[in-house]
């Protein structure tokens, strides 16, 4: 937020001298350094900014906290996978369903644990082999639907903060420049030095939440191709497992 906010004041900066030239009136020059622009601004606008930064906050923390989660993910699957896939090929099923249990952060192991448990569990009844199978399918789609709710939690604010604040940045861009007009109204022979204020209140508010919407809507877009990604894997592992269990069926 604060580096924002110097680069919008290094965009303001060649106005600023313009404004101290033109200032020859005898008017105070506009201060636009960030305090001197925080202090012009109007009550309204504050709210804004501070409406703004929570949801940066806000945003950073979700994009902080999926990172890690996906990346979990991806990292204790790549190492499950082959193990698992080698418990299977040797029919140790029993061994396969203790691998899982040991990678609570992985897709994939969620998926396979859900599967194996309850072929297991049918495969000791005396249900028949088919339903055995479709029992098992059941029990794949959902677990696989569980970790799709649990991958896409958060990903729904990221895409509410991306899409509305440009817009509670333009709602203290129109105050500002309300500002900036009662300025000229009240201070006719003051120059242009009596709207500075409103009009940088106007310009930062904008930039502020256009600054916070591109990296929200950025990485909201990178969480939900990673999450496709996720399902093509469950989808992969579930039809997989489902041939291993028509393969060892009851007879």
């Amino acid at each position: 937020m604060f580096i924002l906010l110097s680069q919008i004041w290094l965009t303001l900066a060649p106005l600023a001298l313009f404004l101290n030239a033109e200032g020859g009136d005898g008017a105070a020059a506009f201060d636009f350094t960030p305090l001197g622009v925080w202090r012009a601004m109007g009550w309204i606008a504050r709210v804004v900014i501070i409406i703004l930064f929570i949801m940066s906050i806000w945003s950073i923390a979700i994009m902080v906290e999926r990172y890690l989660t996906y990346t979990a993910a991806r990292n204790q699957s790549r190492e499950f996978a082959p193990k698992v896939a080698a418990s299977l090929k040797s029919q140790k099923i029993d061994e396969a369903i203790s691998l899982s249990d040991k990678y609570k952060k992985s897709h994939l192991a969620m998926v396979v644990n859900a599967g194996l448990q309850e072929f297991r569990a049918n495969q000791l009844s005396a249900d028949l082999s088919n339903d055995s199978v479709e029992a098992s399918k059941r029990a794949l789609q959902r677990a696989s639907a569980i970790k799709i709710s649990e991958f896409r939690r958060g990903l729904s604010g990221l895409a509410t903060i991306g899409s509305t604040s440009p817009f509670v940045g333009l709602f203290g861009t129109v105050f500002g420049i309300i500002n900036a007009f009662q300025g000229m109204r009240s201070a006719e022979s003051a120059g242009i030095s009596a709207v500075a204020g409103g009009i940088a209140e106007a310009l930062i508010t904008t930039g502020v939440g256009i600054g916070v919407a591109i990296p929200a809507v950025w990485l909201f877009n990178y969480f939900t191709g990673k999450v496709d990604n996720f399902i093509v894997e469950m989808d992969n592992s579930s039809a997989e497992l489902v041939d291993f269990f028509l393969k060892n069926r009851k007879k």
